[in-house]
């Protein structure tokens, strides 16, 4: 029954869209049989595409860095919290808020609070008199990116939080006591005890981050639609462009599969580096 379930929910469309990007498929002759394969023709369209290399580079920026800033606010915060300070379990349920919120929501506040002219972020920079004028968070190309990403991690974080909690939770009191009375400073535990068995659970938490990345769509489509000047469009929210905005199932369809075999690739990365930790 469970390979009945993932062959009809996971399996055909994966393989549908895989069909889509080798065909050439638009709105006319979706709904029929008759579709014109063209072999690997949309992929090289994407690939002579003249803002192919552009979108790459903002989907690497993007991935990276936001999975780079999740994982140590994440763990930055979870050590904090797991020192057991007065309301710190109050706190860390908090900071779950901003993660349960809908993407487009939180699109749609950020947006607001980054409005070169009356945003918030802006009022608090110019009040502090860390900047003299507005400040085109979303609207300059070369602070557009960085900006989505901002969110990303602020969106992101209190799920790392959460499951790094728990995994140092996990680890035995008696550890750091031992440590503690052979001398060893709580730089030393942090990097001889906590890291080590933070291990597994921090490559997992990398692989999933960087696949959860790769399908963030609503904050990009909430707060710029890619722009400006395709400043920040990525891969998947190009896909989207392609499929609903231009009507051009077979191109988005290809764009998809790229990024699916990154998706993949990620994937096959983290199972051979777990399968070597426990070897």
């Amino acid at each position: 029954m469970p390979l009945i379930y993932l062959a009809a929910l996971v399996g055909l469309p994966f393989m549908f869209n895989i069909l889509l990007s080798f065909q050439d498929v638009n709105m006319m002759n979706l709904t029929k049989l008759d579709r014109p394969f063209v072999g690997l023709r949309n992929y090289r369209e994407v690939f002579d595409n003249p803002y192919f290399g552009m979108i790459v580079w903002n989907t690497i920026v993007f991935l990276v860095l936001s999975t780079v800033f999740q994982i140590l606010i994440g763990l930055s915060l979870a050590l904090v919290f797991d020192l057991g300070f007065p309301g710190s379990a109050y706190m860390r349920g908090l900071f779950l808020a901003a993660w349960i919120m809908p993407g487009f929501a939180t699109g749609q506040i950020w947006k607001w609070m980054l409005a070169g002219n009356s945003g918030v972020i802006n009022y608090a920079l110019e009040q502090a008199g860390i900047i003299g004028g507005p400040v085109y968070w979303l609207s300059d190309p070369s602070l557009a990116l960085y900006s989505i990403i901002a969110v990303n991690v602020w969106l992101g974080v209190p799920y790392y939080l959460l499951l790094i909690s728990v995994a140092l939770a996990a680890i035995p009191k008696d550890l750091y006591e031992a440590a503690s009375l052979d001398g060893a400073t709580r730089w030393s535990r942090f990097f001889t005890i906590t890291l080590p068995l933070l291990r597994s659970t921090l490559l997992a938490l990398i692989a999933l981050g960087m696949i959860f990345t790769l399908q963030q769509f609503d904050l990009i489509a909430s707060m710029t639609s890619g722009g400006p000047v395709n400043s920040t469009n990525v891969l998947q929210f190009w896909s989207w462009q392609f499929s609903i905005q231009s009507f051009n199932l077979s191109l988005g369809s290809a764009v998809s599969v790229l990024l699916l075999v990154v998706v993949v690739g990620i994937a096959t990365i983290y199972v051979l580096a777990t399968r070597s930790e426990g070897n």
